[in-house]
């Protein structure tokens, strides 16, 4: 299959991810609410957010010849509250003091919108932290690495000294789980995949 792969995505982190599967991609930049509904499962928000970047990229470039858009969303989750990314410093601190010593879930979920609609899957990846000082937390703010990150933490940075063990996909917590990603555009490439669904009007 020929034609463009667009990530409907600005984030840094998802290009390497990709670009290191040797794929090819153009960035796709949407804005989409990511705000959860009252109710709403945490797992169904992260999902509800993917395909929501998904359907947006499509609605721009879906007239393009066998055009694909691939979106994630990657969202930290302890006692069924959604860590997103923090708005401060305070709200960092806070993050990593609920995380601190404790065992959380990542969730990526990933999804691939072509002319034959949607498909998406999820990764879910426990990551248990080692206590954290004041020292560490407030250094750890200071280098800046938390901002712009769900829980205000970056495993592939400073914060992987904090990590103790992780249960589940490295890439995935980085925000693109690979083997979903090329599972994905491998079941886009045959034609067939679980979960398709179809795309909003």
């Amino acid at each position: 299959m020929s034609g463009v792969l667009y990530l409907a995505s600005k984030s840094p982190r998802r290009r390497e991810l990709l670009g290191q599967l040797g794929i090819a991609h153009v960035v796709l930049e949407v804005d989409v609410p990511e705000e959860r509904a009252a109710g709403e499962c945490p797992l169904d928000y992260v999902q509800r957010v993917a395909r929501d970047k998904a359907e947006a990229g499509w609605l721009r470039v879906g007239q393009q010849p066998l055009a694909r858009v691939l979106s994630a969303d990657t969202e930290v989750v302890l006692d069924d509250e959604v860590f997103g990314k923090p708005v401060d410093a305070l709200d960092a601190a806070a993050m990593l003091r609920r995380l601190s010593g404790r065992r959380h879930l990542a969730v990526s979920a990933v999804c691939l919108a072509d002319a034959n609609g949607l498909r998406e899957e999820l990764c879910e990846t426990w990551v248990e932290f080692d206590p954290l000082s004041e020292r560490d937390i407030a250094g750890y703010i200071d280098s800046g690495e938390c901002f712009g990150k769900a829980g205000a933490y970056a495993i592939q940075g400073r914060a992987g000294a904090f990590i103790k063990r992780i249960e589940g996909s490295y890439s995935g917590v980085m925000g693109l789980p690979l083997f979903e990603t090329a599972r994905l555009l491998c079941w886009a490439e045959s034609g067939v995949g679980s979960r398709g669904l179809r795309l909003r009007r």
